[in-house]
């Protein structure tokens, strides 16, 4: 992949976005892990004094904390911290929820990107910056990711890149070593990673994506998430009355 070529039309076009919405600059959450590094390191180059790295701890792991930090650090772009704990929990207690976590698991994770979406919207409502997503396209593919949450962006940048190619992208950019060679993890509970979750490997998913080609196992594992996540990829669907009106 021509890493320069690729960079520089995915930063042509964050601007062409941007700008076109009116908009000045961008906001990124920032999860201390490589794709919100890449995002964030091109968010930069389209827009060196308009964009804005967010971390958001909510019960999550201190060295993703850290290691957010190091990311915007080595590329010196400016970060700023929000604590969204204290969020969560009153969020929780306030719903008063009928079931516990242990049955209901997704329910509760999912609620931590959602509440770091609303604070990226908030940043960004500050600033007149659109908030730009993190997405890649083996993750956007099969719908890894959470609906209104971390799916809940302006645009995406690196959407069309599958794992492996973000990676080489992210060396390109300079992201730090220790970041693009950490085991991808949602951050969802402890010791949650992607392809265990997943069920595959991200190798696997990108050469089904890129060549049709996988064990039968996989594949049908990965035509199944594509499926079943599909209302995660369009607008909500609007009932039909046959009055021929346009809403979308």
């Amino acid at each position: 992949m021509n890493c320069e070529e690729i960079s520089g039309k995915i930063v042509r076009w964050m601007r062409e976005t941007v700008e076109g919405a009116g908009a000045s600059g961008l906001v990124t959450g920032l999860s201390g892990g490589i794709d919100s590094a890449v995002v964030l390191a091109l968010s930069a180059r389209a827009f060196p004094e308009g964009t804005l790295g967010v971390i958001m701890p909510c019960h999550s792991s201190g060295l993703d904390e850290i290691d957010a930090v190091l990311v915007a650090e080595a590329l010196e772009v400016p970060y700023k911290k929000v604590i969204l704990d204290t969020v969560y929990d009153q969020l929780v207690r306030a719903a008063a929820p009928e079931v516990p976590v242990e049955e209901a698991r997704m329910a509760y994770a999912n609620l931590k990107p959602r509440l770091r979406m609303s604070t990226l919207y908030f940043e960004g409502g500050l600033r007149n910056c659109l908030v730009a997503g993190t997405g890649n396209l083996s993750e956007i593919y099969i719908g890894y990711y959470t609906k209104y949450g971390d799916g809940g962006v302006d645009l995406e940048p690196i959407g069309e890149l599958v794992k492996e190619e973000v990676r080489e992208l992210a060396s390109w950019l300079g992201v730090p070593e220790k970041v693009i060679l950490k085991e991808p993890s949602a951050g969802l509970w402890d010791s949650q990673t992607d392809e265990e979750e997943m069920g595959f490997s991200y190798r696997e998913l990108d050469r089904y994506i890129l060549t049709g080609q996988a064990p039968e196992p996989v594949k049908e594992r990965i035509e199944r998430l594509r499926r079943i996540s599909g209302h995660k990829r369009s607008m909500p669907p609007v009932c039909p009355l046959g009055l021929n009106r346009t809403s979308y």
